[in-house]
């Protein structure tokens, strides 16, 4: 196959007869000399929006390759590199017992798929329910408001990102391949296999949940288990190493544990650090969801309201950094509480992104200066700022209008946004919530992104709170080979501080199971 770089093709046009004769042309031969084409990249150029269109990265399939490569001297077409995800197993040691997943979230599940198809044998414990069973509890969740502390939108099989929008994208580099693996195996488990090449992947929560339970099966088909509603309660330790874990079923044996617990296992990262593992505080950010109408972002976006528009906003004022994060176009607000008495929320989209409004969080990053340098000081800080969340509307979603918020006046009636949420939802002054070095800097930061998108800070723009998942407060130290200082155990993913999100989280499962194998044989 030949690679071929900077195929440009309108907007309107973009179809397979223009695809194949741009090829063409950039190639100089005959339409018909393509005998077949596989999209590597596809992006959207809309720089200016009366000129937008797509930039392809093509391989092409074609019978006189070499003849052809020497007619076209040009950095944007050469011969299609190996880009094959490849591991050998090298371990020596004999593994006792079958290795053990604490979570099957992204990293939890990524870890297992490999182990397992290596020919070890992985068991995964939940303390959540399989996805099944979990989406007819958050629903009623949402519907009802009775919240299940061990099953709902950050505990349970498939992670926190189940319920999101399902967003793919990411800024890491790496070259083993390990991302191609992660959507490689999404797409044979069912995802769309766009996700392979368009600049801004993303599966949403309708279809993530039967690729979840694909993968699921399949892992039990190459010999793996899944244990749901099983909770990591404790560890055995001696000599500093892992010799079993406690859980509310029973004493698993085990000298090889992946904790892949999520950025919530709040009681979990208590218990971790009563056993001495070494832990630190890790910054993170806090902030409020926004919601758009979509049409409007899309105008300001590509000068269209039908082409479905996304947006990725910073700013920093040289005393904080503030930037939108887990944009969900066509989304909803949901409630994503995870404890009793506390109250946090999220984004979530379908993969059609069909709804009315966008939303975004927009947080403000935090640190040790602003709340301590113990290592749980991070979750005290989040859960004062949910309790008052949970508080202040009974339980319901604090909302107001971004006029009021700012003029701290309580709304009484929406603007030209209608609310969309998962959850019921209520009026307040948010002020009341956030510490006011938080209010000061999203306040300023939404004027400045008022500059960079027309609307985006007019004062019916619907505020919903509090935004304060969005990553770990927590890191869980480990060593070169993936362990922590406790021997057996290996922190991983977005709960330990080694991800943030699903294609991170899925990689670093992926590198913590290739660890395990430089030390073990199947």
């Amino acid at each position: 196959m030949i690679r071929v770089r900077g195929i440009k093709i309108k907007y309107e046009n973009d179809n397979e007869t223009e695809i194949i004769k741009k090829l063409s042309k950039k190639l100089n031969i005959n339409p018909k000399d393509v005998k077949g084409y596989k999209i590597n990249k596809k992006s959207l150029d809309a720089r200016k929006k009366d000129n937008l269109h797509f930039v392809y990265e093509i391989d092409v399939y074609l019978l006189n390759e070499n003849e052809i490569l020497k007619r076209n001297k040009s950095n944007d077409i050469f011969i299609t590199p190996d880009e094959k995800y490849t591991f050998e197993v090298t371990g020596t040691k004999t593994m006792k017992n079958n290795p053990v997943i604490v979570g099957s979230g992204p990293a939890g599940l990524f870890a297992a798929y490999l182990l397992a198809e290596n020919g070890f044998k992985p068991i995964i414990i939940e303390r959540g329910e399989k996805i099944e069973d979990r989406t007819k509890t958050v629903n009623k969740f949402w519907e009802e408001g009775k919240l299940n502390p061990e099953s709902n939108v950050s505990f349970g099989e498939g992670g926190a990102g189940t319920f999101s929008d399902g967003k793919l994208n990411t800024l890491v580099k790496e070259k083993h391949f390990r991302m191609k693996k992660v959507f490689e195996t999404f797409v044979e488990n069912g995802a769309p296999e766009e996700i392979l090449y368009i600049n801004k992947p993303h599966i949403g929560t309708d279809i993530l949940s039967d690729v979840i339970k694909n993968i699921r099966n399949k892992i039990i088909k190459m010999g793996g288990q899944f244990r749901y509603n099983t909770k990591l309660l404790d560890l055995v330790i001696e000599d500093n190493k892992l010799q079993a874990i406690k859980t509310n079923d029973g004493i698993i044996k085990c000298d090889n544990l992946i904790l892949a617990i999520g950025h919530s296992a709040r009681d979990t990262f208590e218990m971790l650090y009563n056993h001495n593992l070494n832990m630190e505080v890790k910054p993170f950010a806090i902030g409020l969801r926004v919601q758009h109408q979509q049409k409007k972002i899309n105008l300001a976006q590509y000068g269209n309201k039908d082409i479905t528009a996304s947006y990725k906003l910073t700013y920093n004022n040289n005393q904080r950094g503030i930037y939108t994060f887990c944009m969900c176009p066509g989304g909803y607000v949901v409630n994503a509480s995870s404890e009793k008495g506390y109250l946090a929320i999220n984004g979530m989209s379908y993969h059609d992104r069909k709804g009315e409004n966008s939303n975004s969080a927009i947080i403000v990053t935090v640190g040790p200066d602003d709340f301590g340098n113990h290592p749980l000081d991070g979750i005290k800080f989040q859960r004062n700022l949910e309790k008052k969340a949970y508080e202040i509307c009974n339980g319901k979603i604090p909302i107001q209008l971004y006029g009021d918020f700012v003029n701290k006046k309580l709304s009484k009636t929406f603007g030209t946004v209608n609310p969309n949420f998962k959850g019921d939802y209520e009026f307040a002054d948010l002020n009341k919530i956030l510490p006011y070095f938080i209010s000061l800097n999203f306040k300023e930061a939404m004027e400045f992104f008022g500059t960079k998108i027309k609307g985006f800070s007019d004062k019916d723009t619907i505020l919903a709170g509090i935004e304060s998942r969005t990553s770990s407060p927590v890191k869980i130290l480990r060593d070169e080979n993936f362990q922590s200082n406790i021997k057996g155990i290996y922190p991983c993913g977005e709960g330990a501080g080694y991800a943030g999100g699903i294609t991170t989280s899925a990689m670093d499962g992926i590198k913590v199971a290739e660890g395990i194998m430089e030390i073990y044989k199947n």
